[in-house]
């Protein structure tokens, strides 16, 4: 029997139980939370491998749920997928500078669904955990864990493991296609727009000096 934990956030009762129904068939191990302050505090008890968070819920919507997941270095190994109403590209977007996984758009097909899900999880398995040592860069994959000249900084999940990419082979420039390949998957689609945030991101908190931008091509880690 699988037993992946999945927890599914939604305020609609009737999208929890039928999820909770169509994943406890393929033998997953589902809980059910109906809204973002309940999800947080689930997670403090106990932590899924997967959550199916819904973008537009009352009070904390689901941005902001995942924002503070991924604001614990803790929780970088949670993959989170959203589930969303909305088409727009802005809710995408949003959705995956804020640290998702993946996002599925309702109303939900249970086959779409359960690929989608096994993807994201064949995608987290492939992830070997190794470590990188450059000079004043330690990157522990296994505990997404990073140390400039010392001192631990917590990046989420995506931030980490883009920038791991990069560090792995100095002077190189990775086109754009292979860092959506590596970091994102092929199953997800995602615009070149989410990468930039990324790197801004990354410089922000190591330097601007260690990443360069190559017009037209991609980026590299200077050695």
């Amino acid at each position: 029997m699988n037993q992946t934990h999945i927890l599914v956030v939604d305020d609609e009762e009737d999208i929890r139980v039928l999820l909770q129904y169509n994943l406890q068939k393929e033998g997953f191990k589902v809980d059910v939370a109906d809204n973002g302050q309940a999800c947080l505090d689930f997670i403090q008890k106990e932590k899924p491998q997967l959550i199916l968070l819904d973008v537009m819920m009352p009070q904390l919507d689901g941005i902001e749920v995942c924002e503070r997941i991924k604001a614990d270095a803790i929780n970088n190994d949670i993959l989170i997928c959203f589930l969303t109403a909305r088409n727009e590209d802005y809710s995408q977007i949003a959705g995956l500078d804020a640290g998702a996984d993946d996002y599925i758009a309702k109303p939900i097909k249970t086959k779409v669904l359960l690929s989608r899900i096994n993807a994201m999880l064949r995608r987290s398995k492939q992830q070997k955990p190794q470590e990188e040592k450059k000079p004043g860069f330690h990157i522990n994959r296994e505990k997404y864990l990073l140390e400039k000249d010392g001192v631990e900084l917590h990046l989420p999940r995506k931030e980490f493991e883009l920038l791991a990419l990069l560090v792995s082979r100095p002077n190189f420039v990775f086109k754009r296609e292979q860092i959506l390949e590596k970091v994102w998957g092929t199953d997800i689609i995602v615009g070149d727009r989410t990468i930039d945030v990324h790197i801004r991101k990354i410089r922000e908190k190591i330097g601007d000096q260690y990443i360069s931008t190559i017009k037209g091509i991609g980026y590299k880690f200077n050695d």
